[in-house]
């Protein structure tokens, strides 16, 4: 097998991907800023990141797995002052939005999830060391500020150049800073806000300070990748990497990972145009995994248009998965197929190519079901279908398979059919009784065994060779 190969964006090339320790694979991803409810390119981002993890998981790695919090902001500051309750009031609430918007997407928790407001004290302490290195500076009022020409690779993240930065840059009335291009790192309270004490005075962090603490912290120097969205590039991360290579040894991350964006109309979609499908209001009305799988079609690195119809043909799509792995037995035995899984590796080790590798799976399906159909043995196609949809996150829940589990139950002990131990088991004693009742016929209960079954979903074909059943 190749080498895995990632994009990395700081050098904007394929690289080969090597781990900083032999079996472990350290990654800080750049979690919400908590102002208002989730929209739908914050799912992206966030089920992109997830099969990264879980991919390397399964491939025997170690992960940590950090995702961050950003509970102060300008953004939440704000949003609580229209809403007339505290900033913390609303990173709460928000936070919890986020937080059950990505279970239902089957998102699984981070290892580690640090809250911005909880690490203050490492905040403060980086911003002495750049301070004590000559690469920031207090203002007289109380802010501090990042000094970007003491940074010599500044840029090296985004590929933007110093001198094309100064163009429509200028010091806002009110700020301190020595020149236009430089960030803050901490800002002087303001009546009414949320201060912490510092060095400096009262005050808070500055936003790009807070990843590039929080994720030394947990992950060391050199960690392995850090991730997050297109939009985050400049000014973010960008920032990031120059606070904390200017304050400490280089790299500060070694892989930069970047999800396109999700787009509405042709048009991105973020809160600052106000262009946003809210995550949890398309939940409703839309599966969950059905918009998971909707991201995996296209490359993580590629926008997508986000339209009702796309969900619609992934919702479909994930109904054939399912109706296969509901025809054979829970828990196969074979090996999975070896020159399948050996492709779904290949794509997967070509920088995380989701979509490549959902082709694979759904020619395990296609192969598997013609296999059913003709009575032949699939317990190598069902272990693959397993292990694929492990990784891709887009198994069925087992609250479907519980519910169709107690409905089978019911209409069994309806129609006096004894219940098996599966569901699809309980389908065959079904489907076996209407044949009997057909063979007799007893044309009304073939109908009613028939009907009951529908609306549960499995329809019944009668056809030359025999009677089958498949997930509508």
């Amino acid at each position: 097998m190749a080498a895995m190969r990632v994009f990395n964006s700081l050098g904007r090339a394929s690289q080969e991907f090597t781990p900083r320790d032999d079996g472990r694979v350290g990654m800080y991803v750049c979690g919400p800023t908590v102002q208002s409810a989730p929209h739908i390119g914050h799912g992206r981002s966030a089920v992109a990141f997830d099969v990264i993890r879980r991919y390397f998981e399964w491939s025997g790695l170690e992960v940590t797995y950090v995702v961050n919090i950003t509970d102060v902001e300008d953004k939440i500051i704000a949003a609580a002052a229209e809403r007339g309750i505290t900033a913390e009031e609303v990173a709460a609430e928000t936070a919890e939005q986020f937080r059950t918007a990505y279970r239902l997407l089957n998102i699984r928790p981070p290892d580690v999830e640090p809250r911005a407001t909880e690490h203050i004290a490492e905040m403060v302490t980086l911003i002495q060391d750049l301070i004590a290195g000559g690469h920031a500076y207090a203002a007289p009022n109380g802010d501090v500020y990042f000094s970007v020409r003491s940074f010599d690779a500044y840029g090296q993240l985004s590929g933007r150049k110093i001198d094309d930065l100064i163009s429509g840059t200028r010091i806002e009335p009110g700020e301190s800073k020595r020149d236009p291009l430089d960030f803050a790192l901490w800002k002087a309270a303001k009546p009414g806000e949320p201060h912490w004490e510092s060095p400096w005075g009262s005050g808070r962090p500055g936003w790009h300070i807070e990843c590039s603490a929080m994720a030394r912290k947990y992950l060391g120097d050199g960690f392995d990748i850090h991730g997050g969205g297109t939009d985050l590039v400049f000014p973010h991360h960008e920032n990031e990497v120059a606070q904390a290579e200017a304050a400490y040894t280089p790299p500060f991350a070694r892989y930069w990972l970047h999800n396109g964006m999700v787009n509405l109309g042709g048009e991105k979609m973020a809160k600052s145009t106000g262009l946003v499908v809210d995550l949890l209001e398309a939940m409703e009305t839309h599966s969950p995994r059905a918009i998971r799988l909707f991201y995996l079609r296209t490359h993580y690195r590629r926008p997508v248009d986000f339209t009702i119809e796309a969900v619609n043909d992934a919702s479909a799509s994930l109904d054939r998965l399912w109706a296969f792995r509901r025809r054979f037995s829970s828990h196969p035995e074979d090996e999975a197929l070896p020159e399948a899984m050996n492709r779904f590796r290949g794509f997967m080790e070509d920088d995380f190519d989701t979509a490549g590798a959902l082709s694979v799976l759904f020619d395990v399906v296609r192969e598997g079901n013609a296999r059913l159909d003709a009575g032949e043995a699939v317990d190598a196609h069902a272990a693959a279908y397993d292990e694929m949809v492990g990784v891709l996150g887009i198994e069925e829940p087992e609250a479907s398979l519980g519910d169709l589990r107690s409905a089978l139950a019911d209409l069994a002990a309806d129609l006096g059919v004894e219940e098996a131990p599966e569901p699809d088991e309980t389908i065959d004693r079904l489907v076996e009784e209407r044949t009997r009742a057909r063979a007799g016929k007893d044309w009304a209960r073939s109908d009613e065994i028939r009907d009951a079954l529908a609306g549960l979903g499995i329809v019944v074909e009668d056809a030359a060779g025999g009677t089958r059943w498949h997930r509508q």
